[in-house]
């Protein structure tokens, strides 16, 4: 690419542009311009915490460009020393398109869009530092302390077309970002090497090669006989010499010009260890300077275990050296050179001693395992151990730092990356950090309590110490890092303070004691004074003393507390200001205590200045802490961290609170579930790092408002876990009595559960469904079901506590045992577990509890436990629990003089198939068996007995855990050192296994540790059955002349499924012949003996035939008519009757796939009503206005034909169509149960819909609808469950549908008649179907791992299917395609569960591309021409551009996914689950989950809410005094408001984590109205209710009166109270003016408020004074009425009533009671609820009696009463809404909602009625007259 003229043979950017004039060039925050006296010019330092607010750029405007066509980009610059810098490239490509190119080392690995590029930068550091093994390895990270001047050369041209397949045009923008200095940034075509000389740059001709000697003004000064290379890094980015991409800049390879001058060039160095992410994908290291020789993976083998120190991480702690001497025979080596710390990459290896000192190949003299290391700790979850107070900041608030137990890791705040240091022997119980965060200090518990001082950022253990305290409990570092001071207790319980000496420990000197003093007072927290390292303060029950160092002794001096003397004070903290102030002893110290008070001492008169007390929120004080000196319990305040500007506090009621510096109100406050162990704000007064007693650890970010967890963690020890089988999810059991489960990617907690008074103790995941089993020490077992978050089943076989569960690795099995000896097995079908058989006093009753207690074989045949005793362990027939086998253990050791007992059992993998039994010996026993022959045993294998062993998929690697160490072995013990010894864990390991992808092995114990397996792919792979003679420990190859039929080089890509079809089976002879049958029809066995495997599907009506399909999936089969004998129903029957009643043949799958895009409805208890009272036509008074709502949980339930602008979509059992213009709505009223989709002819004639089958059908419902005049004009039954999706032919003559996962079927229909033409059943579930654009012959469907082609041939009346089943990449795995459509011309596109999208030739059926399209499953394709639209459930919608996809095809395989380009992308609301667009793709509407529908427009990047609606049930409605708006609110914590006249949302208000359980509209004041006044108040699950203005969209008030969840609220009728209930049966009577509670009235206590209403009276009515009625209802048939006089502070019980009900019938959901004033009858009330008789009852207030009762076909579930007119309106469970005249009249009953109608009410006027079912509200109009 050649530069324009003016640019050769380079530009120098800043000259060329003055920079130093700000004219052309913008800049930012810290920019300034230095001298600097080594390069000999100016440079500029761009510095700052915030990268976006700091910078540099050229040039100054966004709208202008550089222009700059040079294709090299020199920038020479030198990153800030323990900081990150960021560096944005704008380039433009020759199609005119903007791509960003960026480097940090703030990037963890690459990332790439259409229009991004991100590349870690690593930054090397000087020569020969140790920091410079991180560059090696590839890890980016904050530079090194002596990070080095580098001259970057960027080759965008390539760039581009490596990773985006762009041209490059030229440089548009740069942007240069805090934290760096920069010298100049250069454009050429040339490239230009430092390290030549112009005369050297001539004799070798190297201008014709195009290299050229740096030119002066780009060049760095090179002292003389200095050479370019040793100062300075050369870094080339992308490098020529390799064809592949890179994913990381940083230093590598040698310069351009190697090889190519005369004089000697040093070589290449040998590989360099990279990390396992890099060299997976070829390693972008590259070397471009002259490098030092680096050993090629050569460790060497020292003379002892050196302790933790920078060569060595990987050491053996000094109490544990006695494990090389006890286990030398057996002992594996390595010592070699360890990984960096940042890389976490800890091991610790015990090994033989010995010379060599090399390696490469292991040699006949002394082989070892390899890799050697095989293991690398990537992740720890888990926090505390000793203490949960520890949790530190680094300098740079970047990380924080805490320990695990006897692991101190360092956590990224943003990445989630851990680094670990490791050296200690016990629980780490202090840590401590100098000012700079330079050294660290941590110390141990336990009576050997040791020190240790660490390098922070190399990882390096300086020192370890002595502490000579037994247990020391609190650490300070003095700000320079050159005083350590500690507290614990010596050995005789005294408190011991001492102080060391640290200031020569960087220079490799020892820590040294300065001084140490015993004291008898309590000691809490105690810190050094930031401006004298020789003085300290201490804090602790009863005392504040002030302590220094003065000549060798250490004294102490008490502060006076006068009448603060008896408090217990628990930490303090500083005052803070800059170090360097006139007077730093005038600070004010501050120390909080238990009783809530914060002392501030003056530390220079020894005094308390002040004493304030925080006090807990009141209500009269809007919610707010205060401080004062009011008597009365405090705040418990555990901790206390000091910024400039604000104070926290972390407390025991579990809040962390923020605080102005004069505690006069709380600014911000983070509520917890457990006491706030400590508070520490981050050095940028950004954030507050916060921990609790639980474990927990995380921060608040002040700026943001939000609440970040970093840790969760158990409480004791981990006793067991089990890996999801398809999921990255581990789920563990504690003795905290908690069962969690937790992602191993984020490390987030994502469920956690516990059942009161319970303890569990074993737990197990499917290996297929989301479900998991647990096991307690009751003995009961249960399955929860991940999905829904529920309890499946309850087991009680077992009547003490469970030892061992598990499942079959096929899933169909699952068995547990107890300490009573009972084994149970049960049979999985359905996700439910259903028993099959119970064995007593089998398993040994003193075997321990564990996971593997229990194990069976890779191929779900065999189990084996130890049992009947200790000494013997038992084989038995998995399915059957018939005993095969038994050995004696004790008889195996023939010179042991004591009996061995076995302690855990493990299966190698099929074929082998040995059981391998660990013994209380310390011995490995590999049995036979079929035969029970002892093969072989390896002994010693730990210390100890051995807790748990795992052996890998592959059958060559085996696991154990003892004592508190795994151990790594080679199973086929084929070399002179077999295993590997890792360290970590303080406590004994309790159970350590490999994941199911083989990647990583996870152990558990004090806290669970996650590590990587680092052994080679190829060793993964099933071992050679050819071995030496020596270690030929399974069958060879003679053994068996036929692969068995269940083997296979792959995994399977399917899960077998269990049958249903035939009972299970109590005892099962052989576990062979089950579940091997396949699935066939019981009818017309004759034909099936004429297609041998072939299987009847779905029969159509009487004159066709049944469908035979044939059965080999890897070959195109037929679907043809079968003659059959006619059946034997009765002639005269329809045909659409015959069709209802037709059986299909099929393998029923009630395993719900793996995809969201299928359809499950949602559950409902209520049923249809038996009869109803409709109303003759004409005469009905309610006209349904408006639905308000769209069901997010339909799939593909919305179309929209842009050419007719028939828009509609369903809202539970209603189809909505509605105008788009004028916002008017018609409702098609034809279903009972919920549509899951609707299908739009091509012409927009025709509408079909289906839902689910009515109670007392046996087939689902579709319906088939004019657009014209709305009629359905047919309906159609076919499928038994669900209908899944439905699709129009191009022409429209025929209609396909396909069921869902239990249904499995396939049917077309004959448009013009609606008859059945065929149906078939398929193997697989279905997630979609369409057919081609170019033929109405040819259609698709996609489902499990695979597409089906499809083609339709009708001769006649005959018709036939010809499918082809085409299977998914074999790259994607185990996938699930779960949408699809047609492209342009013969491209189908396929969306997959894992985000990839497929692209397809319909021609050859082959996919011949694919590409990333998004993170999570892509539910929804549309393509329009070479557009195509993806939606999924990470909430996107994305725009591709797919035109060269058509040009691609031709290639096949070879087609590269980069010429897909990403175009635009919005995110919504929720999972996308509809979508229709126009022709040209360029606006369309889009749904939701969240029952919301997008208006999407491309081309101005907008989405705009079309129809909103709640996503879960609607809890309570009320309308505004005015009737022009109505309000809403849900379980999902929202408050709505609507307009009426258009039912559009106007505002919503949203609490996160609560329900909104009740809301009510201020009522219009006297004389007063407008939109000012307007306002809301409503009801949440936590007790607390809020008020919120409409008018200014915020909230006013929040009150919490109630301790239980709110049930109802009210306004008084003059809006002056607010009356609310709850839960309990408290009604409370509050102000919303002081926001204070006047009344709690606790006359209903234990009976939840079910109804508030409030009325006006004349004052004197009734005999009782007051201008206010009121009345409150309960759910135990209670109504109580009230006499109100507010302004008096008058509250009078009027009346009590008491209805009387039959006994309450247990399990049954009893309808609410609900009460409501008669407007129509003053003096009267209505009562419905449950009671003798399914009735409403009028009781007049005057006569104390019922007046009259009003029959009801049910007991009601909703009451309003009509103010206008004589109008009752009632919900019932039956799904009907009633309008009942009164006091007689004709009832009119009206269908449509899909549920109990659960809510209705009458607007003021009474005009408008809403009632609510689940989510969806319907308006409806009162007829006049």
């Amino acid at each position: 690419m050649a530069a324009a003229a003016w640019q050769r043979p380079y530009l120098n950017i800043f000259k060329h542009f003055r920079v130093e004039e700000w004219k052309h060039s913008a800049k930012e925050g810290d920019v300034a311009a230095l001298t600097d006296t080594r390069l000999k010019g100016t440079i500029y330092r761009i510095q700052g915490s915030n990268p976006a607010s700091s910078y540099l750029q050229l040039p100054r405007a966004g709208t202008q460009s550089l222009g700059l066509t040079g294709r090299y980009l020199y920038l020479l610059f030198r990153p800030l020393p323990h900081k990150h810098f960021l560096v944005h490239l704008d380039v433009t490509t020759e199609e005119n398109q903007v791509v960003r190119i960026s480097f940090s080392n703030l990037f963890k690995e690459f990332k790439s869009t259409a229009t991004w590029l991100q590349f870690p930068f690593v930054c090397g550091a000087a020569k020969d530092l140790a920091c410079d093994a991180v560059s090696q390895h590839g890890v980016s990270g904050a530079a090194p302390t002596n990070v080095r001047w580098t001259c970057l050369v960027l080759d965008l041209p390539s760039i581009l077309s490596r990773y985006l397949n762009r041209r490059y045009s030229h440089l548009k923008a740069v942007k240069l970002c805090s934290n760096l200095l920069v010298k100049n940034l250069c454009t050429s075509d040339l490239v230009f090497d430092p390290g030549v000389t112009f005369s050297e740059a001539r004799h070798a001709d190297l201008a014709c090669r195009g290299i050229a000697p740096m030119p002066r003004e780009m060049a760095f000064p090179v002292p003389k006989g200095e050479k370019w290379h040793d100062l300075y890094d050369y870094i080339r980015f992308p490098s020529g010499e390799f064809k592949l991409p890179y994913d990381s800049i940083q230093k590598g390879c040698p310069s351009p010009v190697a090889g190519v001058l005369e004089k000697p060039v040093p070589q290449l160095p040998p590989p360099v260890t990279l990390t396992r992410a890099v060299c997976d994908r070829l390693s972008l290291t590259h070397h471009k300077t002259s490098p030092k020789a680096v050993p090629c993976r050569s460790p060497g083998i020292t003379k002892n275990i050196p302790e933790v120190h920078l060569t060595a991480l990987r050491a053996v702690p000094a109490g544990d050296l006695e494990l090389e001497e006890n286990q030398r025979p057996h002992s594996g080596g390595y010592t070699g050179q360890p990984p960096p710390p940042s890389s976490g990459g800890i091991h610790v290896c015990a090994h033989q001693r010995g010379g060599r000192t090399t390696r490469g190949v292991p040699t006949s003299s002394e082989e070892r395992l390899f890799p050697d290391p095989i293991l690398k700790l990537r992740m720890i979850i888990g926090f505390g151990g000793c203490s949960t107070k520890w949790a530190l900041w680094t300098q740079d608030n970047t990380a924080v730092v805490y320990p695990c137990h006897a692991v101190i890791v360092t956590l990224q705040v943003r990445t989630g990356e851990q680094r670990f240091f490791l050296g200690h022997t016990d629980k780490v119980s202090a840590l401590a950090f100098n000012g700079s965060s330079t050294l660290l200090a941590s110390a141990q518990a336990g009576p050997r309590s040791l020190g240790r001082l660490w390098d922070f950022p190399t990882g390096t253990c300086l020192s370890v110490f002595k502490t000579n305290v037994h247990s020391l409990w609190s650490l300070s570092f003095s700000h320079s890092g050159a005083v350590l001071c500690g507290v614990g207790k010596d050995g005789h319980g005294k408190t011991l303070v001492v102080v060391w000496s640290t200031a020569q420990v960087t220079r490799g000197a020892g820590v040294a004691v300065l001084a140490k003093a015993h004291t008898d007072v309590d000691i809490q927290a105690l810190k050094i004074a930031f401006f004298d390292e020789t003085r300290m303060v201490s804090c602790g029950r009863d005392n504040i003393r002030l302590w220094r160092v003065r000549r060798g002794a250490l004294r102490s001096c008490p502060v006076s507390l006068g009448k603060y003397h008896s408090l217990e004070f628990t930490d303090l903290a500083f005052e803070e200001g800059p170090v360097a102030a006139p007077e730093p002893e005038d600070r004010s110290l501050f120390v909080c205590s238990k009783s809530g008070h914060v002392l501030e001492v003056d530390y220079k008169n020894v005094s308390v200045r002040s004493a304030r007390q925080l006090l807990p929120a009141q209500p009269w004080e809007h919610g707010q802490e205060q401080a004062g000196s009011s008597s009365g319990p405090g705040i418990a305040i555990n901790s206390i961290s000091m910024s400039l500007t604000f104070c926290a506090t972390g407390s025991e009621d579990g809040y962390v609170r923020l605080w102005p510096l004069d505690f006069s109100a709380v600014v911000l406050e983070a509520e917890h579930e457990a006491p706030v162990s400590s508070v520490s704000i981050s050095p940028d007064s950004h954030k507050v790092l916060c921990t609790t007693a639980s474990g927990n650890l995380g921060y608040v970010d002040i700026q943001s408002r939000d609440y970040n967890t970093l840790m969760r963690s158990h409480k004791g020890a981990v006793l067991g876990f089990s890996v999801g089988g398809i999921r990255k999810q581990i789920a563990t059991v504690s003795q905290d009595n908690t069962i969690r489960v937790w992602d191993l990617v984020s490390m987030q907690q994502l469920y956690d559960f516990a059942a009161a008074a319970e303890t569990p103790c074993a737990v197990a995941f499917h290996p297929t469904w989301k479900i998991l089993a647990c096991g307690f020490a009751s003995g009961m077992v249960r399955t929860f079901s991940l999905a829904a978050s529920d309890l499946l089943l309850e087991h009680k076989q077992h009547r003490s506590s469970i030892t061992g569960l598990t499942f079959s690795p096929d899933g169909n099995f699952m068995f547990s045992s107890c300490l009573q000896g009972t084994l149970a097995l049960y049979k999985c079908v359905a996700q439910k577990s259903h028993i099959l058989r119970v064995l007593g006093n089998v398993v040994a009753q003193d075997a321990g509890s564990s996971r593997d207690a229990l194990v069976v074989s890779g191929d779900s045949h065999l189990l084996a436990f130890v049992g009947p005793c200790k000494y013997v362990v038992t084989v038995m027939e998995a399915c059957s629990l018939n005993e095969l086998l038994r050995v004696d253990i004790s008889i195996l050791g023939l010179h042991s003089t004591v009996l061995d007992s076995a302690v855990r059992v493990c299966f190698a993998p099929v074929p082998g198939g040995e059981l391998l039994v660990s013994t209380s010996s310390n011995k490995i026993l590999v049995l036979d068996t079929k035969t029970g022959r002892l093969v072989r045993e390896v002994s010693p294998v730990h210390k100890l007995t051995c807790s748990s062993l795992a052996l890998s998929r592959d059958g060559q690697y085996l696991l154990t855990a003892g004592d508190k160490v795994i151990k790594v072995w080679d199973y086929q013990m084929r070399f002179d050192i077999n295993f590997q010894v890792y360290i970590g864990h303080s406590e004994p390991v309790r159970q350590v296994a490999f994941t199911p992808d083989q990647q990583h092995i996870i152990s558990v114990g004090d806290a669970i540790f996650l590590w990587d397996f680092l052994a080679p792919v190829q060793a993964r792979s099933p071992p050679a059955r050819a071995c030496s003679p020596t270690s030929a420990l399974l069958p060879g190859p003679e053994s068996s002349s036929e692969k068995p039929k269940d083997v296979s080089e792959t995994p399977r890509q399917t899960v077998p499924l269990p049958l249903l079809s035939s009972p299970p089976c109590l005892d099962i002879s052989s576990v062979h012949q089950a579940g091997c049958q396949g699935s066939f029809s019981e009818s017309d066995k004759e034909e099936e003996a004429d297609l041998p495997g072939s299987r009847m599907v779905a029969n159509g009506d009487k004159d066709a035939s049944a469908l035979v399909v044939e059965s080999d999936r890897n070959k195109e089969f037929a679907v043809r008519p079968k003659v059959r004998q006619e059946s034997p129903r009765s002639p005269e029957k329809s045909t659409n009757e015959a069709r209802k009643g037709s059986k299909t043949s099929k393998s029923p799958c009630s395993i719900r796939p793996d995809s969201y895009r299928h359809f499950t409805p949602r559950f409902k208890a209520s049923v249809l009503p038996q009869s109803f009272s409709s109303p003759p036509a004409g005469s009905e008074i309610l006209r349904l206005k408006a639905v308000i709502g769209y069901n997010g949980n339909g799939r593909g339930n919305m179309v929209w034909n842009p050419d007719t602008g028939f828009f509609a979509y369903s809202c539970g059992c209603v189809i909505v169509v509605e105008d788009l213009h004028s916002g008017s709505q018609n409702h098609w009223l034809g279903h009972a149960e919920e549509i899951s989709t609707l299908a739009l002819s091509h012409d927009a004639q025709v509408l079909a819909s289906a839902s689910g089958k009515k109670d007392g059908d046996s087939h689902c419902q579709i319906c088939i609808w004019s657009i014209q005049d709305g009629a359905c004009t047919a309906e159609l039954f076919h499928h038994e469950t669900q209908i899944q999706a439905m699709a129009f032919s191009q022409d429209d003559r025929f209609l396909v549908t396909i069921g869902d996962y239990s249904d499995q079927t396939i049917a077309l229909w004959n448009t013009y008649t609606y008859q059945l033409l065929l149906s078939t059943c398929v193997s697989e579930p279905v997630h979609d179907v369409a057919f081609s654009p170019l033929s109405h012959q040819a259609l698709a469907c996609v489902g499990r791992g695979a597409v089906m082609f499809w083609l339709l041939k009708q001769q006649g009346a005959a018709v036939n299917l010809k499918v082809h089943q085409a299977p998914a990449p074999d790259v994607l795995g185990l996938v699930e395609l779960t949408s699809l459509c047609y492209g342009a011309d013969t491209l189908l596109y396929s969306g997959t569960n894992s985000g990839q999208i497929c692209v397809w030739d319909t021609e050859t059926n082959c996919c011949f591309m694919m590409w990333e399209a998004d993170e999570g499953e892509i539910g929804v394709l549309l393509c329009r021409h070479n557009r195509l639209v993806s939606g999924s459930n990470t909430k996107r919608i994305r725009l591709w551009a797919v035109g060269t996809v058509q040009e691609l095809r031709l290639k096949g395989p070879r087609a590269r996914s980069s010429s897909v380009l990403l175009e635009h992308e919005i995110t919504l609301d929720g999972t996308i689950v509809s979508a229709a667009f126009d022709d040209s793709l360029e606006m369309g509407i889009v749904g939701t989950t969240a029952g919301t529908l997008w208006y999407i427009n491309w081309l101005e990047s907008t989405s705009i809410r079309l129809i909103s609606g709640h996503k879960n049930k609607v809890t309570d409605v009320c309308f505004s005094p005015d009737e022009t708006h109505c309000a809403t609110c849900g379980e999902d914590g929202s408050v709505r408001i609507w307009a009426l006249g258009s039912t559009e949302l106007v505002v919503q208000f949203q609490v996160l984590n609560q329900s909104c359980q009740c809301l009510a509209w201020k009522p219009r004041p006297v004389g007063v109205w407008g939109t000012e006044s307007q306002q809301v108040v409503a009801g949440y699950s936590d007790g607390t209710i809020r008020v919120f203005s409409i008018s200014r969209t915020e909230m006013e008030l929040k009150m919490h009166p109630h301790n239980a969840a709110l049930t109802a609220i009210t306004y008084s009728t003059d809006g002056e109270m607010i009356l609310s209930g709850g839960k309990d049966g408290l009604v409370a009577v509050s102000s919303p003016r002081t926001g204070m509670t006047v009344h709690v009235l606790a006359d209903h206590k234990g009976s939840p408020i079910t109804a508030l209403q409030c009325t006006r009276k004349q004052y004197h009515d009734f005999g009782v004074e007051g201008g206010e009625l009121w009345l409150a209802t309960s759910s135990d048939r209670r109504v109580s009425i009230w006499v109100s006089d507010w302004l008096k502070n008058k509250c009078e019980l009027l009346d009590w009533l008491s209805f009387p009900a039959l006994a309450d019938p247990e399990g049954l959901d009893l309808p609410p009671s609900l009460a409501a004033f008669c407007p129509w009858e003053h003096g009267a009330l209505v009562y419905v609820g449950f009671g003798m008789q399914e009735e409403a009852l009028f009781y007049s207030l005057r006569k104390k009696q019922v007046v009259r009762k009003v029959s009801l076909p049910a007991f009601a579930t909703a009451l309003s009463l009509s103010p206008a007119a004589p109008f009752m309106a009632l919900g019932f469970g039956a799904r009907l809404l009633r309008l009942q005249p009164c006091p007689a009249g004709a009832p009119q009953d009206y269908v449509g909602h899909d549920d109990s109608v659960q809510l209705c009410r009458f607007s003021p006027s009474g005009r408008h009625l809403l009632s609510a079912s689940h989510s969806a509200l319907f308006v409806w109009e009162l007829r006049a007259g």
